[in-house]
């Protein structure tokens, strides 16, 4: 199994705020599509989705906004898997423009599956296919972990 995908997407126009440049909300909404794009990699994708109810839910997020980023440029966002546990995954995520670091995120996402949705250990091939990721990926960034202090 290789490393994550690559997750790209350019800056639309309707994600720009009264100050000229990205949005804070629009950051988390692309580092959910870097999380979809994670799911699809891991055996958690539309199929299983529709099939077991299986899917993740973020818990627990901390955003870092490191540069102002302007309409039209090109986000990359790539992914680490910082941790697991049977029915947890920590990912973090770095976007950059131009190659420069521009935010990152982390979440704690709890696994969940069934009718009503509760939290379950994830299915085997699932967990393998994590562990086979992170051995592959990237190391976990200096970053994860931190907390906000003033």
């Amino acid at each position: 199994m290789s490393a994550l995908p690559v997750y790209r997407t350019e800056v639309r126009e309707e994600w720009i705020d009264y100050n000229g440049h990205l949005s804070e909300a629009y950051y988390v909404l692309v580092f959910g599509f870097a999380t979809d794009e994670v799911m699809e990699q891991i055996g958690l994708g539309t199929a299983e989705r529709a099939r077991a109810g299986s899917s993740l839910y973020t818990v627990e997020a901390h955003v870092r906004y490191l540069q102002e980023v302007s309409r039209g440029a090109e986000l990359v966002v790539t992914t680490a898997i910082a941790g697991s546990a049977a029915k947890k995954l920590h990912l973090a995520h770095e976007m950059r423009v131009d190659g420069e670091l521009v935010a990152t995120e982390e979440i704690l996402a709890l696994h969940v599956a069934g009718d009503p949705a509760r939290s379950a250990p994830f299915p085997e091939p699932v967990g393998t296919r994590i562990a086979d990721v992170a051995a592959a990926g990237p190391a976990r960034p200096d970053w994860v972990g931190r907390a906000i202090r003033v």
